[in-house]
């Protein structure tokens, strides 16, 4: 496949995921129907329902490649696979849950440990970010499609830091001092990624925590928009791991975050 290849696939894309977001919403004021999985996480019919919309679209654009999705995926087997899907049809699904607007729906296709085509749709917020290769990157936003790079939103000489958490543990804030984060403001979901690659946050770390299917959609976009991903300990973050649970990660809108 090559950079053309990706372009059609992201783009044949956005319609089941503006589809899937409007269900998503739809099942919500409906009154969703809620069970707890083995893992005591919630999961509710509306994600199972975007992951249907998704997947399908999927199996029928790339019938030949295996797709890991959270709802269906067999823990006890390991990823071999170098090339594949990882979806989350809801990220923040205890956001979803609750009303809130951060939940995502995501798809990103792994090729040899690296996502190189990304999905992240933000429905309550009608944002849709794509990306299908380096430099390429998008938020379709009131019915406008543009490229995103990174570009500090903030103004100069203010750096603000993401974190999943109300409290950041005592590692996570020593490794911000490092780079004069002025103030921390708490989101949910992979929707962290995406307003890193906006431009409107500088950067975000933590400690290791949930799965590949969290992160892949919302690191294809920040990092094909221009965003430097990393472990904390500044190794490369990879996927195709085979038990697909997270490093620690650290995310950075720029070398010098007060470009």
């Amino acid at each position: 496949m090559n950079s053309q290849d990706f372009k059609s696939l992201a783009e044949s894309l956005i319609s089941v995921f503006a589809l899937a977001g409007e269900e998503s919403i739809r099942l919500y004021d409906q009154g969703l129907k809620v069970e707890i999985k083995k893992d005591k996480s919630p999961v509710s019919n509306g994600d199972l329902k975007v992951n249907d919309l998704i997947t399908s679209k999927i199996k029928e654009l790339t019938p030949d490649i295996p797709i890991i999705s959270e709802e269906t995926v067999d823990l006890s087997k390991k990823n071999k696979s170098k090339k594949f899907w990882l979806i989350d049809p809801i990220d923040g699904t205890k956001e979803y849950i609750a009303g809130k607007d951060e939940y995502t729906l995501n798809a990103a296709l792994v090729i040899d440990t690296v996502p190189v085509l990304g999905l992240v749709g933000v429905p309550k917020k009608n944002r849709l970010f794509y990306t299908y290769a380096n430099g390429e990157s998008y938020l379709i936003e009131k019915n406008k499609t543009k490229k995103i790079n990174c570009e500090k939103q903030q103004p100069k000489g203010k750096i603000v830091a993401l974190s999943s958490v109300i409290k950041p543990s005592d590692m996570i804030l020593n490794k911000l001092k490092e780079y004069k984060v002025d103030s921390i403001v708490k989101m949910a979901s992979s929707y962290k990624f995406c307003v890193i690659a906006t431009g409107e946050y500088d950067i975000y770390a933590a400690r290791e925590r949930a799965n590949e299917w969290d992160y892949a959609a919302g690191h294809a976009v920040a990092q094909n928009a221009g965003a430097i991903i990393k472990t904390l300990d500044d190794k490369p973050f990879l996927y195709g791991k085979e038990d697909y649970r997270n490093p620690s990660l650290l995310i950075k809108r720029s070398e010098n975050l007060n470009d």
